[in-house]
């Protein structure tokens, strides 16, 4: 399994890291952190098979995805 590397693209910095879950040291989960956010996000498990480019292009998709949810227009509803 690879470990954690750090990358850049549309302007901005990934920090990614692999870190197993206190309760099962089995279980290890993708961690990355972007410069412009202060939320971490740990989006799918760390598999044997995991690549740089894999792990990057399921990151890059993932927060794709984060950012057209807070891009979206909610209406305003007043209680």
């Amino acid at each position: 399994m690879i470990n954690g590397f750090e990358f850049e693209d549309s302007g901005r910095k990934y920090t990614c890291t692999v870190e197993e879950r206190e309760a099962a040291a089995s279980d290890a989960w993708w961690w990355f952190g972007v410069t412009s956010d202060r939320q971490r996000y740990a989006p799918f498990r760390a598999v044997s098979g995991d690549t740089r480019n894999s792990v990057q292009t399921r990151i890059l998709e993932y927060y794709g995805a984060v950012l057209a949810r807070r891009a979206m227009h909610l209406p305003y509803r007043p209680r």
